[in-house]
């Protein structure tokens, strides 16, 4: 029996079709590979109580941390195919799913955090999550892990200290294309093995944000960690068509509006949280914090821009609307 056979084995053992908690009670199963102290399953929780909330008790959505129900992409082929009914996955992964994804996904495509907000609470945000309605699922929120640099076993200053090493990345084609235009070896590696990845120096350097250093504990196998911030990546809150289909009109609004506030309880805090985390691991993990100049960086990956919006009218468009909220 294959991985995902015995993962669709268990999500069909725990509920055939929706699950359902006592009679009146819809029960929503969303899976992540975070731990429970991790920000994004804090406000998924946030996000959960609030659904329940504005149904009156009629739907509870249960959250499963640490990949319980399988690893990203298996969660993301579960909620395809209507044997689970929600994940959180994040943007770089997703593009494999719905293209448009690979829009904010380019590096330095943001000018600020303010940008970023913008973009992820407005129209063109929205046009990014309904992308997927034909593709099995569709996106309900953006949960902000803030800016993300490379961090590992030396200093990174300019992309010629990236010539030749080995980068962990996501299985995305715009990590691997990014840390290729800056001269390194990109190696995509599973989150859940990356730990082990860097401690036995199968990878020389990773690229993430600041709570990667804590809350999965990379601080105590890395020594440097270098502020690039050349993406800022979210995470996506994604449900199946066949739970939104079976959702009333009204519970569909509910979860919308559930969805936005957690976005919003999410960004207020990030910034806290990421700052937090840097502080801990230069005083309690001995690793070194260094800024960049991003010049360099940036002129090193703008060629994805046009190499992206060369794919299609829509990436086009998409990538001029968001250049167009910069200001």
């Amino acid at each position: 029996m294959t991985q995902l056979s015995r993962i669709l084995t268990m999500a069909g053992v725990a509920s055939l079709g929706f699950a359902t908690v006592a009679q009146a009670q819809t029960l929503l199963r969303l899976n992540h590979n975070n731990p429970e102290d991790h920000p994004t399953h804090i406000s998924m929780e946030f996000m959960g109580e609030r659904f329940s909330e504005l149904t009156d008790g009629a739907y509870r959505i249960q959250v499963f941390p640490n990949a319980q129900l399988g690893t990203q992409r298996e969660s993301m082929e579960l909620v395809q195919s209507c044997a689970l009914e929600m994940a959180r996955s994040n943007a770089s992964e997703l593009e494999a799913f719905e293209p448009l994804y690979s829009a904010i996904n380019l590096p330095f495509i943001f000018q600020s955090e303010d940008h970023f907000e913008a973009v992820i609470n407005g129209e063109v945000g929205q046009r990014i999550l309904d992308a997927s309605v034909d593709k099995g699922f569709r996106g309900v929120a953006f949960l902000t892990e803030g800016a993300r640099s490379f961090y590992g076993d030396r200093p990174i200053h300019s992309p010629a200290d990236l010539a030749g090493v080995n980068v962990r990345v996501q299985p995305s084609p715009s990590a691997i294309r990014m840390v290729e235009l800056l001269g390194g070896n990109p190696t995509p590696i599973d989150w859940g093995e990356l730990y082990s990845a860097l401690q036995q120096g199968v990878v020389n350097m990773a690229e993430n944000n600041p709570t990667a250093l804590t809350n999965a504990r990379h601080g105590e196998v890395v020594d440097y960690f270098s502020l690039n911030e050349h993406t800022i990546i979210p995470s996506v809150v994604v449900i199946s068509t066949c739970a939104w289909n079976a959702m009333s009109a009204e519970h569909q609004d509910a979860l919308r509006t559930a969805a936005l506030e957690a976005q919003a309880f999410h960004s207020e805090s990030w910034n806290a949280i990421a700052d937090a985390a840097l502080e801990t691991a230069q005083a309690e993990m001995g690793v070194t914090i260094n800024t960049v100049e991003k010049g360099p960086f940036i002129e090193a990956v703008m060629p994805m821009h046009d190499e992206v919006a060369a794919q299609s009218p829509a990436l086009t468009e998409l990538i001029e609307a968001i250049n167009a909220l910069a200001d």
